[in-house]
């Protein structure tokens, strides 16, 4: 078997790098745009203990993320889990859902630009509004603001993973000085009072109701600390520093979270400030927040902290959606050019194109249809977790007289536990968004678009089978973890 069969990255991220792609990928434009949606939903204390919980889960998730990206250091992430645990097909599966959830994110952030606009300037933005989606206009403006935004950061990264990795940092470092001059304005500003918290759940649910209704979405949420294992045939480190960067890397993205919940629900008693935000069809709840108490000084900096996000998410998800789609091409899954890397800067530029083209398509649907696609995403990256957690599950042994079912298998009755509370994690996920008596249940729409992707995936499945099946155990082995035996 010829080793040109089997291209590799290079390896040039550094650990630092790594984090910000993780952390800012987590938080994109989530932390400045929603959080208005989100106390509307659960109370601002439901949505604060929400957060965090869903950050607590999504470390005991990363305990089988970082066993297994220093046992299996090549990108794919949990496409090459799932293979790990439970061969090809359900690689197709976990591979083909993730596909989705990375690309809707690089989507939605290019329409959180469009949307960021809006605010800053509406009377330019609905210059050539073409039509409505779900009561959203879309303008040709907005078209051309998402649309500019997506060919750049493709170009940037078709460029070079170093060149990604260290604007990414720069990106994270402006974000988080933007979310400590908002709460610094918060805690010494006149107005602003943590009794505008009260009631801390929503009146009319329980709070338990409140916290899980937050707690479902934090697979979206923090959906980004996954990035770190489809970068990891690039680091320019030790794997073994993989679960550090995963724990500092959500933690970071907590914190950040509440303090922008905080921050908006302290404005003024957070049911008065939800009327306000509908009584005057705001664009863009969390910034009129803010400029209630620190005017447009206040736009500015959460716009320059949202532009950071927006940005971050952007560069973070091309680098996981085409690292992801150039793992399934090494693989055969997908077609051969999937696995080409460009010839000067040796990136896998055909994923970052396919991204892109359809990443396109979507700001022509405006926001709302796009969120619909965004809320079953969710579903898709659940899965993935669950896929994850659950090979790392077959690898830990309780002890050693337990018999090893890997050659990776390894005594940590600890971790295998964790593993096993990340598998029961994930199936709650799933159960919250797929049970329609659930108070986080996906809308119609979403059941809608969730069964459109499945039966596309079906097809695609079936017509790639034939070649993806004949190959050897020994080969496919060798395509997706670079070595023959697993």
């Amino acid at each position: 078997m010829a080793d040109k069969e089997r291209q590799k990255l290079k390896r040039s991220l550094k650990p630092h790098w790594v984090w910000a792609i993780a952390f800012g990928s987590a938080i994109g434009w989530g932390a400045f745009v929603l959080p208005p949606d989100w106390i509307s939903q659960a109370g601002p204390a439901g949505v604060i203990i929400g957060i965090l919980l869903g950050a607590v889960l999504m470390m005991v998730i990363g305990v089988s993320y970082g066993f297994l990206i220093e046992k299996f250091p090549v990108t794919g992430g949990e496409f090459s889990y799932a293979y790990i645990g439970f061969g090809r097909g359900v690689a197709f599966l976990a591979g083909w859902f993730l596909t989705l959830g990375y690309i809707c994110i690089v989507a939605l952030n290019a329409s959180a630009l469009a949307l960021l606009a809006k605010f800053l300037f509406p009377d330019f933005v609905r210059l050539g509004n073409l039509y409505t989606v779900a009561g959203y206009d879309v303008s040709i403006i907005q078209v051309l603001i998402a649309s500019t935004a997506l060919i750049i950061f493709a170009l940037l990264n078709i460029r070079g993973t170093s060149f990604s990795g260290r604007t990414q940092f720069i990106f994270s470092m402006i974000l988080i000085f933007g979310i400590v001059l908002l709460a610094g304005g918060a805690i010494f500003a006149e107005g602003p009072s943590i009794s505008n918290l009260s009631p801390a759940f929503l009146p009319d649910q329980t709070a338990i109701a409140s916290i899980l209704t937050i707690l479902a979405i934090a697979p979206f949420a923090y959906v980004g600390f996954d990035n770190i294992p489809q970068a990891a045939e690039e680091f320019k480190f030790e794997a073994n520093k993989a679960f550090g960067l995963i724990i500092w890397s959500l933690l970071a993205a907590g914190l950040a979270y509440a303090v922008m919940i905080f921050v908006t629900a302290s404005v003024m008693p957070w049911q008065e400030l939800l009327i306000q935000i509908e009584s005057q069809n705001s664009v863009w709840g969390t910034g009129d927040a803010i400029e209630s108490y620190m005017g447009r000084i206040g736009v500015f900096i959460i716009a320059i902290a949202v532009i950071m996000g927006i940005f971050t998410g952007l560069n973070g998800f091309f680098i996981s959606a085409s690292r992801l789609t150039f793992a399934m091409g090494r693989a055969r899954i997908l077609p051969n050019s999937f696995r080409k890397l460009h010839k000067k800067y040796h990136t896998p530029y055909v994923g970052i194109l396919f991204t892109l083209i359809v990443c396109l398509i979507a700001p022509w649907f405006g926001r709302q249809a796009l969120l619909w696609v965004v809320d079953m995403s969710s579903t898709g990256v659940a899965i993935a977790y669950f896929f994850c957690t659950a090979t790392a599950f077959k690898i830990f042994k309780w002890s050693d007289k337990q018999k090893g079912t890997h050659a990776a298998s390894t005594v940590a009755p600890g971790r295998k536990l964790l593993s096993l509370i990340g598998m029961i994690s994930s199936i709650g996920f799933l159960i919250l968004l797929l049970v329609p008596q659930s108070p986080a249940s996906l809308g119609t729409e979403s059941y809608i678009a969730l069964a459109v992707w499945i039966l596309l995936g079906v097809v695609f499945y079936l017509f790639n089978a034939p070649r993806y099946n004949k190959i050897s155990e020994q080969e496919m082995n060798y395509l997706i973890l670079g070595k023959e035996k697993l």
